[in-house]
């Protein structure tokens, strides 16, 4: 697929040195795996992944991410149900990335989904559920924020200086930053290591990146704490999601299923694969 060097080529063969190789077999499995999507409207292609048969669970990626970030639970869970996961394109607002989102959902013939969202991935599915709630049976919020102001004041100024740096500089600071907090909040995992500096080395664009932060700044109404059944999942040491926010997501949320899995970081989709995928097929059995 575009901009999807395989995991055989030389750089990217170093990034996963120190990761087993039956995970590193698996998520060449589900890139090989993907297929596109063009937006009729727009013209935007999306890139996605769509395996197995019964209901659906869509799964909605964070700021450093592609469909592909959620292998081990699609290839867990793709046996016993059918299992959608997409990358986003360059759209810098949630209104239109999530009409699109339901336009490719439409061209599958899916009508109803369950949604499991972590970090921009869980604010867009609260969008979801405020705003499509006909399309929505349960949702998972994982590793994630609801809609508020402090993010905004915040970083306002952060995300200008973003956009006017050249594209090598953005990488790096994301390289950075996977090396000093969020590796280290995992364990020191070397699959979330090896993720995140391939997001930073061509899997994912600048364009891409300040699209997704613009979509982290957008704000909107959440939804009804009542309406959906609702599971939220936290770690106590996320690097990325400051404890006020977390605890805001539970005010939020207050009938919500809450489950923390302790000192596993930002991504313990990647790097407690297996516990996490359990916990998901509990909550959506």
């Amino acid at each position: 697929m575009r901009g999807s060097p395989s995991l055989g080529s030389t750089n990217v063969e170093r990034r996963y040195r120190d990761v087993g190789p039956d995970l590193v077999a698996d998520l060449e499995r589900i890139r090989d795996l993907g297929v596109e999507h063009t937006d009729p409207a727009t013209g935007t292609v999306w890139e996605y992944v769509d395996l197995g048969k019964g209901p659906t669970t869509l799964f909605l990626h964070g700021m450093a991410g592609s469909y592909d970030i959620w292998f081990r639970q699609l290839l867990a869970m793709r046996d016993h149900q059918r299992v959608v996961a997409v990358t986003y394109p360059a759209i810098s607002n949630l209104k239109e990335l999530t009409r699109q989102l339901m336009g490719l959902l439409d061209s599958l013939e899916i009508a109803t989904v369950d949604v499991v969202g972590s970090s921009l991935g869980g604010y867009i599915a609260q969008y979801l559920v405020a705003n499509y709630p006909q399309r929505i049976i349960r949702a998972v919020f994982a590793n994630t924020f609801p809609p508020n102001t402090q993010i905004a004041r915040e970083h306002a100024q952060p995300f200008q200086a973003v956009k006017a740096m050249p594209a090598e500089d953005v990488m790096a600071r994301l390289r950075e930053n996977a090396d000093e907090n969020i590796v280290p909040a995992a364990g020191r995992s070397p699959l979330v290591r090896a993720y995140l500096l391939d997001q930073a080395a061509g899997r994912m664009s600048k364009t891409q990146f300040i699209a997704r932060y613009a979509c982290v700044l957008d704000t909107f109404d959440p939804p009804d704490a009542g309406a959906k059944p609702l599971m939220l999942i936290e770690a106590t040491n996320d690097p990325l999601v400051s404890p006020v926010l977390r605890e805001l997501l539970k005010k939020t949320y207050p009938q919500a299923k809450k489950t923390s899995l302790g000192d596993v970081g930002h991504f313990p989709y990647l790097n407690k694969g297996p516990k996490y995928t359990a916990l998901l097929e509990e909550f959506l059995s």
